[in-house]
C-alpha cells in the first residue's frame, strides 16, 4: 500500500498526527474539509508522486535525473500549479515523504531523494486527476481553442476527447435514466431521455459537471481493463534494454522540443501495458443533487472496482458522499453473508453489487484550516463514524433553527 507523509507545504502544517503521520492511500480514500484546507494539496501530491513512481518504473527517467535537476520542485509541481507552495517568509521547511510498491520518494531541506524498493506487487497505473474546473470545457463549444493554464485540465481535455471518440452509440448515464451519444460530424455530445435530446452545452450544469467526470472515468477503467486482460507477454530483458536505449537516444537529441520528446516518450512506453487506474476526482458532488451525488459516486466506486489495483481517491464537501460510503461499505458486509437470489435482488435495488467496498480498503482523513493539521475519520465496524465536520455542520444548522423556535416563543 503506497503512503505519503506531508508537512509545512502551503496549508499542511504539522500534517497528519498519527500513523507517524503516513497518509494510507487506500482502494479508496477520501479528504473532507473547509475551503483552504489543504484537500486538494494532498490529492495533487498524490498524483505527483505517483507519476513520478510510474515514470521511474517505467524507465522515462532515472532517479539521479530527478535529484540533480530537483524536477519536483521546478517543473513537476508546476502541473498542478504547486511550485509555491514550499517557501514560508523565504525558508524551505516543507517535508514530503512517500512510499510506494516500487520506489521511495522523499523531499526534505529543498532536495529530492529517491529509493528503490524490491517489491513485485508493483501495478503500472493509468493516473487522472479530475479538476474541479472540470464543467467549463463542456460550457464552450469549442474548448480546443481555449488557451487554457492549467496542465491538469489540459489532460483531463485530452482524456474527455479521447473518451468521446472511442464512445460507439448511445452510453447510459447514472441519473434520471439519460443517455448520452456523441455526434463526431459536429463534435457534439448530446443527452437523449425520454422525449427529448438537448446538446449538453445546452443542458444543466449538473450534466454539465456529471458527463466530462462519468465519460472519462468509464473510458479509462474499461481501457485499463482491456489492457490488464491483453494476452501481450511481458519485455523480456532484452527488450527492455532496448526500451531504455531508445528512452536515451530521445533524451540526447538536441533536435527534438520538449513537447516532441515527450510525445516520442509517450509512443515508445505504449509497449507496457497498465494494470491500475488511479482515479484522483476533486468534488465530483459538483452541481448534482443528494440522490444524483449517490449515484455517480456508486459508478465511480464500480469503476474502481472492476481491477484490483484500481484507486479512488476523492476530495469532497458533501456529507452525502460520506453516508454514500456507508451504504457501499454495509451492503459489502451483508453481500458477502446472503444466501439466496431474492435477498441479492433487494440489497442491489439499495446498492448495486459492483459498487460495494470492504471497510478496510476506506479511509477517510478530515483537514482543518486552522491549524493546517490532518485527523483520519474514526470507523466504527468499518463504517465511517457519523462524527465527522461535514455532518456537525448539519447539526449546527438544526441547533440555530432550534435557537430560533425559542426567540420566536418568546417573542
Amino acid at each position: 500500500m503506497s503512503k505519503i507523509k506531508i508537512k509545512n507545504f502551503g496549508p499542511i502544517k504539522d500534517g497528519y498526527q498519527d500513523n507517524d503521520g503516513w497518509i494510507e492511500i487506500k482502494k479508496v480514500t477520501v479528504f473532507i474539509g473547509n475551503q483552504g484546507s489543504g484537500k486538494s494539496t494532498v490529492a495533487k501530491l498524490i498524483s505527483t508522486f505517483s507519476w513520478i513512481e510510474k515514470a521511474l518504473v517505467r524507465g522515462d527517467y532515472n532517479k539521479k535525473w530527478f535529484e540533480r535537476k530537483n524536477k519536483l520542485k521546478n517543473q513537476y509541481l508546476n502541473y498542478h500549479r504547486l511550485e509555491n507552495y514550499f517557501k514560508v517568509n523565504g525558508i524551505d521547511h516543507s517535508v514530503i515523504e512517500y512510499k510506494g510498491e516500487a520506489f521511495n520518494i522523499n523531499y526534505e531541506n529543498g532536495s529530492l531523494y529517491i529509493e528503490e524498493v524490491n517489491d513485485t506487487s508493483y501495478q503500472l497505473p493509468q493516473i487522472m486527476y479530475v479538476p474541479a474546473e472540470r464543467n467549463f470545457i463542456t460550457y464552450v463549444k469549442t474548448p480546443k481553442e481555449l488557451k487554457l493554464s492549467s496542465d491538469s485540465l489540459k489532460e483531463f481535455l485530452t482524456e474527455f476527447d479521447n473518451a468521446k471518440n472511442d464512445l460507439k452509440g448511445l452510453l447510459r448515464l447514472p441519473i434520471n435514466n439519460t443517455e448520452v451519444e456523441y455526434d463526431k460530424l459536429n463534435d457534439t455530445l448530446n443527452l437523449k431521455g425520454e422525449g427529448f435530446k438537448v446538446k449538453l452545452t445546452e443542458a444543466s450544469s449538473g450534466f454539465q459537471s456529471l458527463v466530462p467526470l462519468y465519460l472519462v472515468s468509464h473510458h479509462l477503467a474499461h481501457s485499463v481493463k482491456k489492457q490488464s486482460d491483453s494476452d501481450k507477454e511481458p519485455m523480456s530483458s532484452e527488450e527492455m534494454q532496448r526500451f531504455k536505449k531508445g528512452v536515451e537516444d530521445i533524451w540526447s537529441n538536441d533536435n527534438l522540443t520538449d513537447e516532441q520528446k515527450r510525445i516520442a516518450l509517450s509512443v515508445l512506453s505504449s509497449k507496457f501495458n497498465k494494470t491500475a487506474f488511479i482515479n484522483i476526482v476533486e468534488e465530483p458532488e459538483q452541481n448534482l443533487f443528494p440522490s444524483s451525488q449517490q449515484k455517480m459516486l456508486f459508478s465511480l466506486l464500480e469503476f474502481n472496482n472492476i481491477n484490483k489495483g484500481n484507486k479512488l481517491i476523492i476530495t469532497t464537501h458533501s456529507p452525502y458522499l460520506i453516508n454514500c460510503l456507508s451504504l457501499s461499505v454495509k451492503a459489502n458486509f451483508i453481500k458477502n453473508r446472503i444466501i439466496n437470489d431474492t435477498d441479492l435482488e433487494k440489497l442491489n435495488d439499495i446498492v448495486p453489487g459492483k459498487s460495494t467496498l470492504n471497510g478496510d480498503e476506506l479511509a477517510i482523513y478530515e483537514l482543518h484550516e486552522k491549524d493546517g493539521s490532518i485527523t483520519k475519520l474514526e470507523t466504527q465496524n468499518g463504517l465511517p463514524s457519523d462524527a465527522n465536520e461535514l455532518n456537525e455542520q448539519l447539526d449546527e444548522s438544526n441547533e440555530l433553527f432550534a435557537q430560533l423556535l425559542e426567540i420566536q416563543q418568546g417573542i
